[in-house]
């Protein structure tokens, strides 16, 4: 498992760690299963807020892994309930830190595989293109749909991805069922190099 530790709460672009020499960072629709991911992941019930009103992370908030190595919760888009103008300054710090940040090393999108590739799915794989950053699909909540079902959305969205020309991977997810969990721990440790600082730690995908 990864073992990480709250590191800081950004809320300005300015405000960025300093000391950080890799960053991963995990986005998604409010109510895809992002901080239930992360908790996952790290194998911490409470490490990145869960809440049952969707939409409550507002700022960046790092989790420190490994010296200078961090994971990163991005606020979800597309249903917190928040004013106009509150929308558009999570917009431009999300967008500043995917944009510039030269420390990311990826981006790992959680999509529920029930509603895959929705429009603001799409918009924000189509905006994160340029930075020329791999991704990682968890098609989450997976243990929701029969085997079959979710390896035919699987199937589906490789498609779709690849037809759009996009450096992604994807897989099933399920943080209730503990499906992919392997799976997806090896590709944040390999974008962060963790398995080469230390070696005993990981044994690769599931």
């Amino acid at each position: 498992m990864l073992n990480a530790v709250f590191h800081i709460t950004v809320a300005r672009i300015r405000d960025l760690p300093a000391d950080s020499h890799a960053e991963v960072a995990f986005a998604g629709r409010s109510n895809a299963g992002k901080s239930s991911a992360i908790n996952t992941l790290c194998n911490h019930k409470r490490l990145a807020f869960v809440s049952k009103m969707p939409g409550r992370t507002q700022h960046l908030n790092f989790f420190r892994v490994d010296s200078g190595c961090f994971l990163v919760d991005l606020p979800g888009y597309g249903f917190a309930r928040a004013p106009k103008e509150q929308k558009h300054e999570w917009q431009a710090l999300i967008g500043g830190y995917l944009a510039n940040r030269p420390q990311l090393a990826g981006l790992v999108m959680i999509m529920d595989i029930r509603h895959p590739l929705t429009e603001l799915d799409r918009s924000l794989l189509d905006w994160f293109r340029p930075a020329g950053r791999p991704v990682h699909v968890l098609l989450s909540k997976a243990d929701k749909l029969a085997r079959g079902a979710a390896l035919e959305t699987l199937r589906q969205v490789r498609a779709a991805l690849r037809e759009a020309g996009l450096d992604a991977s994807v897989q099933l997810f399920s943080s209730l069922k503990r499906i992919g969990v392997d799976e997806a721990e090896a590709v944040v440790r390999g974008w962060l190099a963790l398995d080469k600082k230390n070696p005993a730690q990981g044994e690769g995908a599931g």
